[in-house]
């Protein structure tokens, strides 16, 4: 469940034709699918700019516990300028300060998981003993951007920590991942780049002192599966004609973190363009792909109105050769899968790409325990508090 913390982040024009003026709080959502599920897991994200770690630890250790360990907690600082005007603040905190506080805040809400053996709570009826206090660590954390005295008020998780996800690409977004990390979502545009970024947070997870195989990272595509490589093709091509240009230059602005409402659409992008407090690897991408192809601010912006990351387009064979292609050669772990559309493209996934990918044992075809942690093939991280 991807979140957001502000409505008014673009022109009226985008924002009466987008979807995202209205959406769930994800623990709600995410509570209520717990109760009819039984193997899926649970994502949230939630924001270390603009919550408290002490929300943040006891929301997720009440949801990994009512789904039977199956939540994850989605890391960020939230890029979006606006949000900062909805939590009595008149500026975004700057971005290198926002991932300063995001590594103490991972540290407080982990270290608050731990507030408890895994067997503290002795519950004995005849002494009528509940709790073993020596059981129990107040953490007492002091730090540059936070103070937190605990201990929580919950029971350690099912998983002793719910996942840890992160999302970020930029430099320091890259360093959070590779110290906190055990699912990272990303956005490579092609298999090169994909292997680049494997390679660089493997190798900075090994360097901080961890194990490379505790991170899966899971790049972002978008799966367009037709009878034909000319169907599925077809298919791309009419998604991309339904874009607004209202939207599309809506969505250039969010990723470039500046109103390009004004812009010119028929010239090239202005040179000369503002500095941002939003994400940075957004921006960058924007730029690229402008050079490259020398897109004029409308030939960019329909770009970004559509989709613009990876894409696998084709028959469910010929999308299983490339994804089988990006396991060999080291450029992801697995995919965080995109879809163009519902139900029906999550049917073609489930009911034509899966079993293709399962003849070529690349999936698996029975689960082979209940938590997510064990889905992904996780370690559960021992309690460091109470061996």
């Amino acid at each position: 469940m991807a979140d957001h913390l502000a409505v008014l982040n673009m022109p009226t024009e985008a924002l009466k034709r987008s979807h995202t003026t209205t959406s769930f709080e994800p623990f709600t959502l995410l509570s209520a699918l717990s109760q009819v599920t039984e193997r899926i897991g649970l994502a949230a994200t939630a924001s270390t700019t603009y919550d408290e770690p002490y929300h943040i630890a006891r929301r997720f250790a009440s949801l990994d516990h009512i789904s039977n360990g199956r939540a994850a907690w989605n890391i960020v600082t939230t890029g979006n300028p606006e949000s900062s005007k909805n939590f009595g603040r008149d500026e975004h905190m700057q971005h290198s300060d926002r991932y300063k506080r995001a590594r103490e805040f991972y540290d407080v809400v982990t270290g608050l998981w731990d507030s408890f053996a895994d067997d503290a709570f002795v519950r004995d009826q005849e002494s009528g003993i509940y709790l073993n206090p020596d059981k129990m660590h107040v953490l007492n954390h002091s730090g540059g951007e936070l103070k937190v005295r605990g201990p929580l008020n919950i029971a350690r998780p099912v998983q002793g920590w719910p996942v840890i996800v992160q999302a970020g690409q930029s430099e320091p977004g890259r360093q959070l991942a590779a110290e906190t990390a055990e699912m990272v979502f990303c956005s490579p545009k092609d298999l090169k780049s994909a292997k680049e970024l494997y390679a660089d947070i493997k190798g900075r997870a090994v360097a901080a002192g961890r194990d490379r195989d505790h991170i899966r990272i899971l790049p972002a595509g978008m799966i367009i599966i037709g009878d034909s490589a000319e169907d599925a093709q077809a298919k791309r091509l009419k998604l991309d004609s339904l874009v607004h240009y209202d939207s599309a230059i809506s969505s250039l602005s969010i990723a470039l973190g500046t109103d390009a409402s004004g812009f010119d659409p028929d010239a090239p992008l202005p040179k000369d363009l503002p500095p941002t407090n939003a994400s940075h690897t957004a921006r960058a991408g924007v730029l690229r792909l402008a050079e490259e192809e020398q897109l004029t601010v409308r030939q960019l912006a329909q770009r970004y109105g559509g989709y613009t990351g990876l894409a696998f387009v084709g028959t469910p064979e010929t999308i299983a050769d490339e994804m089988a292609t990006w396991l060999a050669e080291d450029a992801c772990d697995g995919f965080t899968v995109t879809l163009p559309y519902l139900p029906q493209g999550l049917d073609d996934v489930t009911q034509r790409l899966v079993p293709e990918l399962q003849r070529r044992e690349l999936f698996r075809k029975e689960y082979e325990g209940t938590t997510l942690r064990e889905h992904l093939g996780l370690p559960r991280p021992e309690n460091r508090f109470f061996s």
